[in-house]
């Protein structure tokens, strides 16, 4: 036996006399990956409990704001319960997946995977802009909904067939505001669009004002009666061919009751025909 034969048998023995042993395969398996991946596998999953939390804590800051109660009856909650989620649950999922797909890239990043710099400086700066853009459109779909609803419930009461057009011009002008100001966020040129909603504004002024140029002249009579009060409830009058007793003058008509029926006078016919006191 050569002396590099019994130096290489004496490496092998452990102070104890008993030669170490060989690490199993899983074993082998663990030391070959090197500290950044486990590092990266942390990170990985760090994120994906801080998503969990996120989308739990910002579900219960919604509920707790009242935001379900709020957009109850809108198009686009009708259309996330027809999915079986809701507008709250996907606001709450959306700030969570934003979180995680930061820890992915993070992850990445501290992998040292060679492609992932380059790409991790520009998604960097645009995902933020793209969460801001999707939760914007979210709201003004929300927003523009609720507009649509409580316009009509605010002109439910007017019979005029010109007014069944205001609550969806609303709600479609937030949503193109919406859209405006999501576009922006991620860099896209709208000045055209802007000078498009310039017209769109412009035209809806001139078909508003030819369509309610009737109701426009009885809100600016009623704005005249009620300030100047030529007459008052339970006076006797007499607009036009009409006569009887003021039951109630509003901001567009008055009401007059004879001892049979009742008219609902437009106040820019009382302006215009004048009225006249009756005494008894």
């Amino acid at each position: 036996m050569s002396v590099a034969d019994v130096t290489i048998s004496l490496a092998q023995v452990t102070p104890s006399g008993i030669p170490p042993e060989s690490p199993g395969r899983l074993g082998r398996v663990f030391n070959s990956i090197p500290p950044r991946m486990w590092l990266a596998i942390g990170v990985l999953l760090l994120g994906a409990l801080l998503s969990y939390v996120v989308i739990a804590v910002n579900r219960r800051i919604l509920e707790g704001a009242g935001v379900p109660e709020t957009i109850e009856g809108t198009a686009f909650e009708r259309t996330a319960r027809e999915f079986g989620t809701s507008t709250v649950a996907i606001i709450a999922r959306l700030s969570g997946y934003f979180i995680f797909i930061l820890s992915v890239l993070v992850a990445l990043t501290v992998a040292d995977v060679t492609f992932i710099s380059e790409f991790w400086n520009r998604v960097a700066v645009f995902l933020p802009k793209v969460f801001i853009a999707i939760l914007v459109l979210i709201i003004g779909i929300v927003i523009g909904d609720k507009a649509e609803l409580f316009v009509e419930e605010r002109l439910r009461g007017v019979k005029l067939p010109q007014v069944s057009v205001l609550p969806l011009g609303a709600k479609y002008s937030v949503f193109y505001i919406a859209a405006l100001v999501a576009l922006g966020q991620v860099n896209v040129a709208t000045n055209a669009l802007i000078v498009l909603l310039g017209a769109y504004t412009l035209a809806v002024v001139l078909f508003a004002a030819l369509a309610f140029r009737d109701l426009l002249a009885s809100g600016a009579a009623g704005m005249f009666l009620l300030l100047n009060q030529p007459y008052g409830i339970g006076d006797r009058v007499r607009i036009g061919d009409t006569e009887g007793i003021v039951q109630e003058v509003d901001i567009f008509v008055t009401h007059v009751e004879t001892d049979d029926e009742e008219y609902v006078v437009p106040n820019r016919q009382a302006l215009t025909e004048g009225v006249v006191r009756v005494r008894q």
